[in-house]
């Protein structure tokens, strides 16, 4: 394990400075346990709240990563990011913090709570097209036109080591911790938090958790090799990626334990029972491990163990949270 980390394009030792940089700003999330999911499962499941970090998502720490670490000449020339909600609004709240101009592509799906948001930090946004990669090649074609300086959602050094700080505070609270559960994008937040997590203690599991409709992650894990996974839209919008990126590929392929998905209805369902029975607010993205949990998808990785599923961010439409709970009343009543 220990070659293998070397080799790795993030390393521990990126990761603590990162949590000297992003500290600066950035809040120590909540970790509480969920005695509703340790009732459910026979594990000590413990839920790491990144809908409590800034902007509402973990994407803050990689997004104020990243750019503190620009030059100055990259700084001046402005900043661009790709973003289906989460990382524009990292962006967004940098940018406006260290006094830099930035422009957001996000795609027309975006919701729309991400959109006013990101607008509301200062940034200038874009819609382009029907989906996150659409999006993306648009916004690789402003940077090729104008020079101005891109910053990745997930597939970059210094993102990966923003988000791996979560990490470290995971351990800081709970160092024998045996299984830590994620949801999947393109992969920064897992690279990160695995590179943190293994260095410490090999023996942690890393899971990680994708849509059904969408899982290009998973796909390539099963597969040996990058592929892309997209058969329809999906309520974790904030996980929608269809290709893995190359680095985040790289750190997943060598660390990561196991990869599952769950139905749009499994998402709705842990939406509803974090809502109801823990309080707290999540977008379809931030349900992803609690739903690989209630699934039961991950029992060998959960019964007898302590747990962390983590959850990414709680950027979600009100109106989207009313139909998810109607939905599931309207279900009630039918029975």
């Amino acid at each position: 394990m220990t070659d293998t980390m070397t080799k790795l394009p993030v390393s521990i030792e990126d990761i603590h400075e990162a949590k000297n940089v992003v500290k600066q700003y950035g809040r120590v999330t909540p970790l509480i346990q969920s005695m509703f999911l340790t009732a459910k499962t026979g594990g000590q499941v413990f839920l790491k709240l990144e809908n409590m970090q800034l902007t509402g998502s973990f994407k803050f720490r990689g997004a104020f990563n990243k750019i503190a670490h620009l030059t100055q000449a990259e700084k001046d020339k402005g900043v661009i990011a790709v973003s289906a909600g989460n990382h524009a609004q990292g962006v967004a709240l940098t940018s406006k913090l260290l006094g830099i101009q930035s422009t957001i592509v996000m795609p027309e799906t975006a919701p729309k709570a991400k959109v006013e948001a990101t607008e509301g930090y200062g940034s200038k946004v874009i819609l382009h097209g029907a989906g996150f990669d659409d999006a993306k090649a648009y916004c690789e074609k402003i940077v090729e036109e104008t020079g101005v300086t891109y910053i990745p959602p997930y597939d970059d050094e210094f993102v990966m080591a923003g988000q791996g700080t979560i990490g470290l505070e995971i351990l800081d609270s709970i160092w024998d911790v045996d299984t830590v559960i994620v949801p999947v994008g393109g992969g920064g937040l897992i690279a990160g938090i695995a590179v943190a997590m293994k260095t410490f203690n090999p023996n942690i599991n890393i899971i990680g958790v994708q849509a059904d409709n969408i899982h290009g992650m998973t796909a390539s894990f099963r597969a040996g090799h990058k592929v892309g996974y997209k058969k329809a839209a999906t309520i974790a919008d904030g996980c929608a990626v269809e290709f893995p990126g190359n680095l985040t590929f790289e750190v997943v392929e060598n660390l990561v334990d196991y990869m599952v998905t769950v139905s749009e209805q499994e998402i709705e369902l842990a939406m509803k029972d974090l809502i109801q029975r823990t309080k707290i607010v999540v977008e379809g993205a931030g349900a992803l491990a609690t739903a690989a949990i209630l699934s039961g998808k991950v029992n060998q990785y959960v019964n007898g163990k302590k747990v962390v599923a983590v959850v990414s961010g709680g950027n979600v439409d009100l109106n989207r949270i009313t139909d998810v709970i109607g939905h599931f009343s309207v279900a009630n009543e039918l029975k």
